[in-house]
């Protein structure tokens, strides 16, 4: 096939295993390699996927080898440590920076052309890291951002209204993690304000900024909800969308805000982030918007 797409997931674990299957079963992708430290696991995942391909179509997908990343378009990279139960994204700074550092390096030898979709968290601070380490444009650097934040929200909005969340049209930005905010000013169904009161709207905020930490102590991991934000992402750059999506990326200059990878609306397409999309804020929500990136510029600067 001259003109085969091929996507390497970095990390077999519950958010890179169930990102190929979510792949896989949408037909994403024409090859899909999984790529981790315990091999072993990786093939076993190939293989109960494989099986399934006679219910499926005609992908190719293998467990292999930073080499494999030579001829993909896109690397997911969702490997790290995982949170634990109480543990904050940025409490897995230090112990992610040094696995992306071997991990980036390795796939600096094979590949210099892709797209690097960084999902491991924190992800904005792993996703600078990875700019940084690459010295790629920053372009095609992408965090998974504050699309699942979005998500979520978007799903609490509508259950509470009881409209499809689809219909309704509604931001979180800044940081993936405590500092996210949302922009209730832009928040609206059918161009209508949300007829909600203070009460629910913080009840909503606070259920989608304490959502991992929920289904962390109720199971131990989330997987499903980000396997479905990283596909949508991947979908977008494979057919050149550009589409509007909620990413992490490096903000020039955006309200006063520099240097830092946060996650805002951006055009994606087959380059990657095409163009980062400024949005009106209140004075409010633009203060809290630095202070997630202050935040997070704060802990690039303890590890640089």
């Amino acid at each position: 096939m001259a003109n085969k797409t091929r996507i390497v997931i970095i990390g077999a674990g519950a958010v890179g295993s169930t990102t190929a299957y979510t792949l896989l079963l949408r037909n994403r992708v024409d090859e899909l390699v999984l790529i981790d430290a315990n091999h072993k696991k990786a093939v076993g995942d190939a293989l109960d996927m494989n099986h399934g391909m006679p219910f499926l179509g005609g992908a190719k997908l293998w467990a292999g080898t930073y080499e494999d990343c030579k001829e993909a378009d896109i690397i997911v990279i969702t490997a790290g440590a995982a949170q634990r139960e109480g543990e904050t994204r940025v409490d897995l700074l230090k112990r992610n920076v040094a696995i992306f550092d071997s991990i980036i390096t390795e796939v600096l030898k094979y590949n210099s052309h892709g797209i690097l979709l960084i999902a491991s968290n924190p992800v904005d601070i792993m996703s600078y890291f990875s700019w940084r380490k690459s010295q790629w444009p920053v372009n095609r650097i992408i965090g998974s951002g504050t699309l699942l934040d979005s998500a979520r929200f978007r799903y609490l909005i509508g259950d509470k209204l009881a409209i499809d969340p689809r219909s309704v049209h509604a931001h979180i930005v800044g940081e993936h993690g405590d500092s996210e905010l949302p922009i209730w000013s832009l928040a609206n169904v059918a161009g209508s304000q949300l007829q909600l009161d203070e009460e629910d709207k913080e009840e909503i905020f606070t259920n989608t900024r304490d959502a991992a930490y929920q289904i962390i102590s109720a199971k131990g991991a989330t997987y499903y909800a980000i396997a479905l934000a990283l596909d949508r992402i991947c979908t977008a750059i494979l057919r050149d969308e550009g589409a509007v999506l909620n990413v992490s990326t490096l903000l020039q200059d955006y309200h006063g805000i520099s240097d830092v990878f946060l996650g805002v609306p951006c055009v994606v397409d087959r380059h990657g982030v095409r163009e980062v999309l400024p949005i009106q804020l209140t004075d409010e929500e633009r203060s809290l918007l630095h202070r997630s990136a202050d935040k997070l510029k704060g802990l690039i600067e303890s590890i640089s």
